[in-house]
């Protein structure tokens, strides 16, 4: 069983939510042809966590991409979530992986690694290019970050202006991760004159004083503990309010029409020079392994229209 939870803390400008995957972990895991390296793995749970966090945490109606990409090990690592909290992900490694290896030792060998968030609204128009935000995995001193929280806790901050913290965990069995984050106050620049000097301490007080907690967590926990005994075990002592739980799902997007742009955006000469060698083109999902096939036929009738429009350079069907 997946879950997914929001909850705030009455009174306090603090919101959060967790979301724990099993069942829909193990079915990913399950449509790849080969297995990844376990720190790949992991890597990639603990992105299919974060991008149904940060799914949960705006009121965006369409796909958040997270992205990872880099000059080590793995060059290009994906994980989608979409508003009914359905989601997918794919990892691409090129070099061996040193075991034990952390986020800098997989995509930022030599300072080159970047972490992107694309927004993908429903009802982009035709032509539009998605919103999208990239940070490079290193701070302003060009400190490399060993864990995925601490990019995405910088990228949150650089482009929300909002103190948030995230703790995350994955491994073969599930994948795992908590937000929470400080929401803006009204009159934030003078609390003490609108709440009183004790009210104001309190709200300042309370997103540092619950992020610690958070802090607190430990990797098996997170992934094994029940969410009610996790959350009352972290904030038993706070105002707590929880929300109806939602079931996050694996679910591929990929069609036989996307893949097809994507030959499109290939060319022609590409395509031709694949087909005179194999005779067809035959292609599997990264995210899912649905095979797809195109003779010369198929590949004819994509080029009859010129100009044919090509996914954007990372879309991976």
């Amino acid at each position: 069983m997946s879950d997914f939870q929001k909850f705030l803390f009455e009174g306090l400008p603090v919101r959060g939510m967790v979301v724990r995957l099993t069942d829909s972990w193990q079915t990913l895991l399950s449509r790849r042809e080969t297995a990844l390296p376990p720190e790949v793995m992991n890597l990639l749970g603990e992105m299919s966590a974060c991008a149904l966090l940060l799914q949960g945490n705006l009121k965006f109606d369409g796909t958040l991409i997270l992205q990872m990409a880099g000059d080590g090990p793995v060059k290009l690592a994906v994980a989608e979530a979409r508003t009914d909290l359905s989601y997918r992900a794919t990892a691409n490694v090129v070099g061996p992986v040193p075991r034990g290896a952390d986020l800098a030792d997989l995509l930022n060998v030599h300072g080159g690694g970047r972490c992107a968030i694309t927004l993908d609204p429903s009802d982009r128009p035709a032509g539009v290019q998605p919103y999208q935000g990239v940070v490079p995995l290193n701070d302003a001193e060009a400190r490399r970050f060993n864990r995925l929280e601490q990019a995405v806790e910088h990228y949150m901050k650089m482009s929300e202006q909002l103190d948030t913290k995230i703790v995350l965990a994955a491994n073969a069995d599930g994948a795992a991760g908590m937000l929470i984050q400080r929401m803006p106050l009204e009159g934030e620049g003078n609390l003490e004159g609108r709440y009183g000097a004790e009210r104001a301490l309190e709200l300042e007080d309370a997103f540092p004083r619950i992020a610690m907690k958070v802090g607190t967590v430990k990797p098996e926990e997170l992934l094994s503990l029940p969410l009610d005994q996790l959350l009352h075990r972290l904030f038993w002592e706070e105002p707590l309010r929880r929300f109806d739980p939602a079931e996050p799902t694996f679910r591929c997007t990929c069609s036989r029409e996307r893949v097809g742009r994507m030959l499109v955006g290939l060319g022609r000469e590409e395509v031709d020079s694949i087909l005179l060698e194999r005779g067809d083109v035959e292609i599997a999902c990264n995210f899912c392994g649905a095979p797809y096939r195109f003779d010369a036929v198929d590949c004819a009738q994509l080029f009859q229209t010129e100009g044919g429009v090509a996914p954007p350079p990372a879309e991976l069907h």
